[in-house]
């Protein structure tokens, strides 16, 4: 069976993004539940999914490299001292059970399942659509529990050696092929200078396809990953769990992290990017508890073509062609 559309996310009667269940899809591209297409008010596509480049970057998604030493990220491995090797190491990402949801949003239960079948972690996941200003805002919030019996590392082919900033891993957005897109912080501008930096916002604007992003932290952990931004090689923008060092998991151990993001359509200019963040931050040091919402009432609806699939790439030479890092 192919994957399915689970529910599909609306303003105003307007479809603004589409969640698929990933079911279906290669063993080797880390199946899970993601995001895509995700589209801007006006309808302009803000996602890729499934790219000749790197099959495995599926729209938004939560994704891991290395927990323990099984792939949740998809494509090759990066292995000390061998770079990326293609292995049999892939597990994947179930959807289990909505607990609420509505047009706007929901709230689900997860299982990161190793190919052997042994249930390393559950999730949960909160997705949330709102209006604002200059457009419309996406919140996506996760708590990531051990639930193994057993210690876990959570690491990164940078925590395995590789050298660039490469702690990719947690929150990913792949972004449409773009021609000259113009990515800044409050103090940087450019791929090289905002990539790896600390910064409490991160903007990203398509001016030929017509569109800005400005991404935030919605996480209320004290600690801020840094930022992970591709441009030259593929376009995408998230965050690096583990960036320099792996993150232990104790047996039971939690935990949380959280996206924020502004899809406007348009160049949006600094006034306008400066006053949400700011907004942003400001609500979201009065709502603490956001992050781990608790209601569980309601029936979730289902989105239209629930039998839709989403376009595969052609063949899977992908395979047995050169290593593609990322």
């Amino acid at each position: 069976m192919g994957e399915q559309t689970i529910t599909t996310l609306r303003l105003g009667g307007v479809p603004v993004g589409t969640y698929r269940d990933g079911r279906g899809l290669d063993p080797t591209l880390s199946p899970r539940p993601y995001l895509h297409p995700v589209r801007t008010l006006a309808g302009t596509p803000v996602t890729d999914a499934l790219p000749a480049d790197h099959p495995w970057h599926l729209g938004i998604s939560v994704a891991l490299q290395d927990v323990d030493g099984c792939n949740f990220w998809g494509g090759p491995t990066y292995v000390r001292g061998q770079g990326y090797v293609w292995r049999d190491d892939h597990g994947h990402i179930d959807h289990e059970v909505f607990r609420r949801g509505d047009d706007t949003g929901f709230a689900e239960r997860l299982r990161w399942v190793t190919s052997a079948g042994e249930l390393l972690l559950r999730e949960h996941r909160s997705i949330e659509g709102r209006p604002a200003d200059h457009g419309w805002e996406l919140e996506l919030t996760t708590t990531l529990t051990n639930a193994s019996g057993r210690d876990l590392r959570i690491g990164s082919p940078a925590t395995n050696g590789r050298e660039g900033g490469a702690g990719y891993g947690g929150f990913f957005w792949r972004l449409p092929r773009a021609g000259e897109p113009w990515v800044r912080t409050q103090s940087a501008t450019g791929e090289s200078a905002v990539h790896g930096s600390l910064a409490t916002w991160l903007a990203w604007s398509d001016p030929a396809a017509g569109f800005t992003l400005v991404f935030t932290r919605a996480e209320r952990v004290g600690r801020a990953d840094p930022w992970f931004v591709r441009i030259e090689d593929y376009p995408g923008v998230g965050l690096q769990l583990a960036a320099r060092e792996p993150l232990g998991l104790p047996s039971g151990g939690r935990v949380s992290r959280g996206m924020r993001v502004l899809l406007s359509d348009g160049v949006l200019q600094e006034p306008a990017v400066l006053g949400w963040a700011e907004a942003t931050a400001r609500q979201s040091d009065g709502n603490s508890d956001r992050a781990h919402p608790t209601h569980e009432g309601g029936t979730m609806r289902t989105g239209k073509g629930a039998q839709q699939q989403t376009p595969r790439w052609k063949g899977e030479a992908w395979k047995n062609g050169p290593v593609q890092p990322g």
